[in-house]
């Protein structure tokens, strides 16, 4: 079959240790300079030019030159949810790095997911906008109700533009540590700009981790409420 999508060659890519670990360094959803990558892979910026190079060319990589530098980031949230799901795989078959440390811990609680919120707190806000009827849907793609925009505009989100982007409004995107899902899509990336306007959290310097304050942890569990003995999520 001559059609037949190659996801060979894509998994040879990303099967490599260093562009796996320089895939990774790019799921803060920032651009980040060859030099921060050869640091963050463990290898010569040499060797880390030649990666750039091999995953730009698939198209899994994006740069942008801005002056004398060139800065590299994902290209775009698809990738990024790849990574993800291949994160929580590695996770239920064992296959991991034992990293019992503050980090660690943090990680699992919030931290971004590309561009949107991932971990406890980010799971928390998927299954409050379900049991509250602000989402529905069974797959990956998930339907905004009615509710859902109200309490979206209440939020002070702008649906006319997110809507006018190309990407889905709400996905469904397996979060690896708590193995349920997170809210992703245009609403997802736009929950986690808020949280950070608001100043209830701001990301951690160098790595994926969203630090909530008491006060933003607060508001944000009091915003998005879940009742563990409450009613079946609404599909």
């Amino acid at each position: 079959m001559h059609d037949t999508p190659d996801i060979a060659s894509i998994a040879k890519l990303i099967g490599d240790h260093a562009r796996a670990t320089i895939l990774m360094a790019m799921m803060t959803g920032r651009a980040l300079t060859a030099t921060e990558l050869s640091r963050a892979a463990g290898v010569s910026k040499q060797t880390t030019s030649s990666h750039l190079s091999k995953l730009v060319d698939a198209k899994l990589v994006v740069v942008e030159q801005v002056g004398r530098h060139r800065y590299f980031r994902l290209a775009n949230h698809d990738v990024g949810t790849v990574i993800e799901t291949l994160v929580g795989l590695a996770h239920r078959l064992g296959v991991v790095h034992v990293d019992t440390g503050p980090t660690d811990i943090a990680m699992r609680k919030a931290r971004v997911c590309y561009d949107h919120l991932a971990g406890d707190l980010g799971v928390l806000v998927h299954d409050s906008l379900r049991q509250q009827g602000c989402v529905r849907g069974d797959g990956r793609e998930l339907t905004l109700t009615d509710k859902g925009e109200r309490f979206a505009e209440e939020f002070g989100v702008d649906l006319a533009a997110l809507e006018n982007r190309r990407r889905p409004l709400c996905l469904a995107c397996l979060d690896w540590s708590v193995r349920r899902p997170h809210l992703a899509g245009a609403l997802g990336a736009e929950l986690l700009e808020r949280f950070f306007a608001l100043r209830w959290a701001a990301r951690v310097k160098g790595t994926r981790v969203v630090l909530f304050s008491a006060i933003g942890e607060r508001a944000l569990r009091q915003r998005f409420r879940f009742r563990e003995s409450g009613p079946a999520l609404a599909r």
